[in-house]
């Protein structure tokens, strides 16, 4: 980072002399985002990699050689291919990293440590700020493509200590999400939208008491919206996750009159 000029650039703040590494050819990217190389499905509008979803600019790169099966086994081999893309993001000047599927997060702890750069790559990270947030006694309900996949081990390494807080339903084997997992390469979008408002209904049903709703897939975001005017919650996933990192890298002075 000492390398690089980190700061807002304005014709009222030119930052004097600039520099930027070696080998660097791009610029302007605050948050970079790794994504799964071999899947087959449409990403419509709030899909993490749909560039309509951000108001900024994202840095997208994929995984070589990634398809979900391996990262949902969180086979050990993933991780050196997650840092090897994760330092070409960080060569073309990203300034955090984050990542389009929660269960990156096996990795979370491993890629930190990897990187000179933030690294939230799982939406499952912000389950600690949602505890603090809400009641003591209240549950989070957590909406996720595969309950199955969804480890100890890959809560723990996302700082998730209270694994009885959490009403966890899965859209594995819904008719249209299940597009997503087994790569069919088209899903009717409103029946998609309608399975994971139900899912969502059903943990409500089965916990009253839920202060939140936390959406671990970063291919449900399209339908936060009609979630939460549902549940009726505040409703967490990977863009409120993203747009904190953006925000807290990308800080623009602030202008106007008193």
């Amino acid at each position: 980072m000492n390398n690089r000029t980190y700061g807002y650039i304005s014709s009222v703040n030119s930052c004097g002399k600039v520099k930027m590494l070696k080998g660097q050819n791009i610029a302007g990217y605050s948050i970079g985002i790794l994504y799964i190389e071999h899947v087959w499905y449409p990403m419509v509008p709030g899909n993490i990699v749909n560039a309509y979803t951000f108001d900024f600019p994202v840095r997208l790169k994929a995984v070589d050689g990634l398809d979900i099966l391996r990262l949902f086994k969180a086979e050990k081999s993933v991780l050196d291919d997650l840092i090897k893309a994760g330092k070409q993001l960080e060569k073309e000047g990203v300034r955090a990293i984050s990542a389009a599927c929660g269960f990156f997060g096996n990795f979370q702890k491993e890629l930190s440590e990897a990187l000179d750069v933030p690294v939230a790559i799982s939406s499952l990270i912000q389950i600690p700020w949602i505890t603090a947030i809400i009641k003591p006694n209240q549950k989070i309900g957590v909406l996720t493509a595969d309950k199955s996949s969804l480890t100890d081990k890959l809560l723990q390494n996302c700082g998730i200590v209270n694994k009885e807080q959490l009403i966890i339903e899965d859209l594995r084997h819904e008719p249209e999400f299940s597009c997503i997992l087994e790569g069919r390469g088209e899903f009717d979008n409103s029946i998609v939208e309608q399975e994971v408002v139900a899912k969502s209904m059903e943990i409500i049903k089965k916990a009253p008491d839920t202060g939140a709703i936390l959406l671990e897939c970063s291919d449900m975001p399209p339908y936060a919206a009609a979630i939460q005017k549902a549940v009726k919650l505040p409703v967490f996933d990977f863009t409120t996750l993203i747009k904190w990192l953006h925000n807290s890298v990308a800080q623009k002075p602030y202008n106007g009159f008193i």
